[in-house]
């Protein structure tokens, strides 16, 4: 009986173990219904099948005319055009130009949290959709340690 009992603890531990690692770390998996990126319009905006633009959430990337442009846009391009994603609701649904606003996730990679890792977009809070805001914040510290992307330009 004591066999029994210790196993079924082991399993109840097991579980809660991997649910609190799929919270605390969004690198983890997302299901659901997946959709085309038919186009990238910038760093951190893209065109999904419908026609639909989606304005990722958290971040911001240079804008036309801003130093590293062109490189987020191909680093967004080089992620997502072309390939299904899984996107992700936080609170609202659009923002005022109409855009969905989502997390936009390719396999196990969050493409939002991927751009400000490797220092082509920033953190940027968008109260009340702040999820992963501190997630992002860390990765952007980090990328600024190491002088990635629009980080090598600053002393």
């Amino acid at each position: 009986m004591t066999h029994r009992k210790y196993g079924l603890c082991n399993r109840l531990l097991l579980v809660s173990l991997i649910l609190i690692f799929s919270i605390s770390f969004p690198g983890c998996h997302k299901t659901g219904n997946l959709v085309l990126v038919t186009h990238t319009i910038d760093g951190d905006t893209i065109e999904i099948e419908g026609g639909y633009h989606v304005r990722y959430i958290g971040i911001d990337a240079p804008e036309k005319g801003e130093p590293f442009y062109g490189e987020a846009t191909e680093a967004n391009r080089n992620l997502v055009e072309g390939k299904k994603v899984y996107l992700e609701k936080d609170v609202e649904d659009k923002d005022d130009n109409g855009r969905l606003l989502r997390y936009v996730w390719l396999d196990n990679i969050m493409v939002n949290a991927e751009l400000v890792k490797l220092g082509y977009a920033y953190s940027y809070s968008y109260p009340p959709n702040t999820k992963y805001q501190q997630y992002f914040l860390q990765l952007e510290k980090e990328a600024r340690e190491q002088k990635l992307g629009l980080w090598s330009l600053s002393p």
